[in-house]
Parts: structure tokens; sequence; C-alpha cells
């Protein structure tokens, strides 16, 4: 073909943070291809733990409700010592709030949370296209040439941006040349196993320690018969690869006979990665998840890490696309690189002190839950801007329960779920400025919304219950824009109309 169709964005690798990021673009109206090398959807439970951040996210792409359907809440763990089992809360279970409504870690193997976003691509009337891997690279200036290599030959796919989702050995990060920092300790190993199992109760995590950290973990996988095994191999030790041979090194660890392995869905050997792109994109190619991180599996962070990735960066090539000023896109590096390198360090001090059974190494709380991961003094949240009493530019906006003008209720995140900006104007001073706020009409849109005041245009609420005052930390008069990923990108507590222009300038066409 001597003149390829162009499509806006091409995305390599269906894993969850490419399924993400891929949704994100299709509902902006994008002309968007995702490929995957493997030859069918992933079938392991690898990445189970979904945090409550990522939670949100799900839910505005419209793939929650399947994620809740396939999941659970974490069972506590059951640590074995001899013939005592001790149970051991990991999770503090919370109950939902108006600004949190999802505030415990779901338990959901990775298979069906990557079907879940399968289902929901499909929806909108994108499939993946499997079975087709990348073979080579080439930017230009305004498009890169991709070729993909497949059963029926190899396709030259140009699009104005790429983003590579392909995971820890990432063919495109490998292509653009971007170092990959960091170590692999090949002596560290464990053995994952997806086995259904009998003789071995449902409603605990099994932990049975061992010396040198060569513990054996079994996690109930839910609605199913399988447990996801965990054995640390000793370094030196062969993987074990016949289901006798599993079964042989489980009796031998737990001491426990009753234990029976049937039918083994999927195994794999992981090594604990720790390593950091360099950096997340070049011209018109990025990186997401894995191809730009990789962790070690303590506090589930990877996945959830790789699909905030994805959401951060969909909605900023869709600007870019519609006009806004190409540099958005280097705020996707600047915001994401730092997330990451603090999730390294989190996950690292996690697994190492699992290994020396620090008992707070199996806490789970806030940091894990990544609901206080915060943009604030980045290129688009100025650690010099306004601020609430709870509240700065950059962080995670939170929910809140209000009342329509028709008195019926809503949710704050139920009038922001979109692909649009949301502004909210607290108090009639910040009512009337929005009224008259100008908005691009390329690119995303704005969804106007007002509390406590009459509206001229758009939407009128009341905050009867203060959820909203308290939790944005509302005072007086505020004018306050979220972007459409969720997170602040501007407060005002004075000189609404110009400072809110002023900072939408940089994420607008």
């Amino acid at each position: 073909m001597n003149n390829p169709q162009v499509i806006d964005v091409l995305v390599i690798g269906a894993g969850p943070s490419g399924s993400a990021v891929a949704i994100d673009l299709v509902r902006r109206e994008l002309d968007v291809r995702i490929v995957d090398r493997s030859p069918h959807a992933f079938d392991g439970s690898r990445a189970k733990g979904v945090q409550p951040r990522s939670l949100e996210v799900l839910e505005d792409l419209g793939a929650l409700p399947d994620v809740l359907a396939g999941g659970s809440a974490y069972p506590k763990l059951g640590i074995h010592a001899g013939p005592l089992a001790l149970p051991w809360k990991m999770f503090t279970h919370k109950e939902a709030t108006s600004d949190v409504p999802y505030p415990n870690t779901w338990l959901i193997p990775q298979f069906r949370t990557d079907r879940a976003l399968h289902a929901r691509l499909s929806e909108l009337g994108h499939d993946i296209e499997f079975g087709r891997e990348l073979t080579e690279l080439t930017q230009g200036e305004d498009t890169v040439v991709a070729k993909v290599a497949g059963a029926d030959g190899t396709e030259e796919i140009v699009a104005r941006y790429v983003v590579g989702a392909d995971g820890g050995s990432s063919v495109v990060r490998k292509q653009l040349g971007v170092g990959f920092v960091g170590r692999t300790d090949e002596s560290d190993r464990v053995l994952l196993v997806d086995a259904s199992v009998t003789g071995l109760a449902r409603n605990r995590w099994h932990m049975w320690p061992g010396r040198g950290g060569r513990l054996i973990g079994a996690c109930p996988l839910p609605h199913s018969d399988m447990f996801q095994w965990m054995i640390r191999l000793k370094p030196d030790e062969e993987p074990p690869a016949k289901k006798d041979d599993i079964l042989q090194r489980i009796h031998d660890h737990t001491r426990d006979r009753r234990i029976q392995l049937h039918d083994i869905h999927w195994t794999s050997v992981f090594r604990p990665n720790i390593r950091l792109a360099e950096n997340y994109g070049r011209g018109r190619v990025f990186l997401v998840g894995d191809a730009a991180h990789v962790h070690t599996p303590a506090g589930a962070q990877g996945l959830n890490t790789g699909i905030q990735d994805g959401y951060n960066l969909g909605w900023k090539i869709s600007q870019v696309l519609a006009g806004a000023n190409a540099a958005l896109l280097d705020t996707y590096e600047t915001e994401r690189q730092p997330i990451a390198a603090g999730v390294l360090g989190l996950s690292t001090q996690k697994w190492g002190g699992i290994a020396k059974l620090d008992p707070s190494s199996m806490k789970r709380g806030k940091d894990e839950q990544q609901l206080a991961l915060t943009y604030y003094g980045g290129p688009l949240a100025p650690a010099d801007g306004m601020r609430t009493s709870t509240l700065r530019v950059g962080d995670r906006a939170p929910d809140a329960e209000l009342l329509r003008a028709d008195g019926t209720g809503t949710r704050l995140f139920d009038v922001c779920r979109g692909p649009h900006f949301t502004a909210i104007a607290y108090g009639a001073g910040a009512a009337r400025d929005l009224d008259v706020l100008a908005w691009p009409t390329a690119g995303a849109q704005l969804e106007r919304l007002t509390v406590g005041a009459r509206a001229a245009d758009g939407l009128t609420f009341s905050d009867p219950q203060n959820t909203l005052k308290d939790a944005y930390g509302l005072d007086g008069d505020t004018l306050l824009l979220i972007r459409p990923d969720g997170y602040i990108g501007h407060i005002a507590t004075r000189d609404f109309l110009i400072t809110t222009q002023s900072a939408a300038r940089a994420m607008t066409p």
C-alpha cells in the first residue's frame, strides 16, 4: 500500500495499561488500533490487587461493574506456624465515605481485569488485534511508522502517536533506545501457580514462612476453586514444572498433606525486577506500565501504576491532537515518572521486609491505595498556586454527595465521569465568573457545576450535608477546575476568571 491510512494512535500491548489508555482514547472519538503479540488474552492471575484509586479510574472508563463482579475483598492472612494458623489482618477494612467510594483494595485475578477492560473496549466498537508483533518503529516529523508482523504477513501502520504498553521486555522501549535503569536479582525467583485446590480453607490468604525468606503463599482466587501459589525458590533450585512435583514441593514445605492440586491453569517464574525507564517517551512515542517501570509484587502496585499512566496520558494526547500545545505531552513524564520512582521504593521495601518476616511489610495502608498521590509542584500544578484548607492543585479530586435542583441526589463523580473537564463554582461570586468563563470549542469540553448559588448556565446543586465543603476544604467562594483524569487542575479563591483561564490555557487548544 503506497499511502496507508493515518490513524491517530497505535497502542502496542493489550494488558491493563494498554487497554486503559485505548479505552480513554476511543471514548474521545479518536481513530485507534491496539495490537498484542500474544495469540490471545492473558490467562494468569499474576497482578491480583486493584487499589482504590484504580477502582475510581475503572469506574470512569466504564469497566468497573465487571471488575467488581469478578473479585472480592481480601481475606485475612493465615500465617502457619507448625500446626497453628495465626490470623493476621493485612488490610484494615474501611466503610465507603462520601469522598472515598471505594476504600478497600479489591482482589481479582489479572485475567479477569484484562477481560473486563477488553469487554469495555469491545462495547466501544474496538477489538484487540492479537497475534500481531511490532518489529520496527520509524519516526517522522508528523507520524510514526510501525511495522507489525502477523500470520498474514507484515503491515505498516502509520499513526500520529504510538503508545508502548508491551511489558518489561518492551520492544517499543528498545526501539527508542531508552535505558531501563535498575537491577534484576536472578537468585531471587518465585514460582507462580494457578491451580484448583482441595484441602485448604478459602477464607485465608495462607503463608508458610521459611528460612531465608523462602516462604510459600496461597491466595484464594474469588469465584473459583483456584489458589494463586507463590513459591519462593532457592538460588540454585530448578522450578518444578509437573503437577506432582509442584505438589511435592508444597507438601515438603507446608507439612500438610491434606492439600491437593488438581488442574493447573497457569504457571510462571517471576524474578523481582526493579527498573525505571530513563524517559517515558521520545518524539511521538510514549511508554506506559511495565514498559516504563517494573516492580516487586509486594503491595500490588505495578498494575495500578500502569493503569494510571494510561489515564494520565490519554487526555493529553487527545488535547494535543485537537490543537493544544505539544508541551502538554511533556508533562506526562514529568508527572508520572516520580510516582513510579516512589512506588518502586515502596514495593522494594515491602518485598525485602517480607523476606525477613517483618510484620509491618505485610500491612497495607494509604501508601499502597494511591489515593494520596499528587502532581503538586509539577508543571500543571505550581506550588505557588492557591489552595483550600484540605486540597492543593495537583491533588486527587474527592467525591461528594450533592442534591440536584429537583431534589434528587447524585455523586460528584457521576458528574465528572466522562472525557470532559469539570468546573465547580462554590458561592455566588465564583458562579458569576464561571458563567462567563470562555472555553475552546475544540478538544475536551467543560462541564460547569454550581454549588450554593443559581447558575445562568450549567448544573446547579446544593451541598446539604457539607460533603463537598468538608472534602474540598471550602471556606468561601471558590472556583475549582478538575482535569479529565480526576486531579485538581486549578484552585481559585480570588481572581476567579483570570487565573482559571490562565491555568486552562496550558491544557486546552
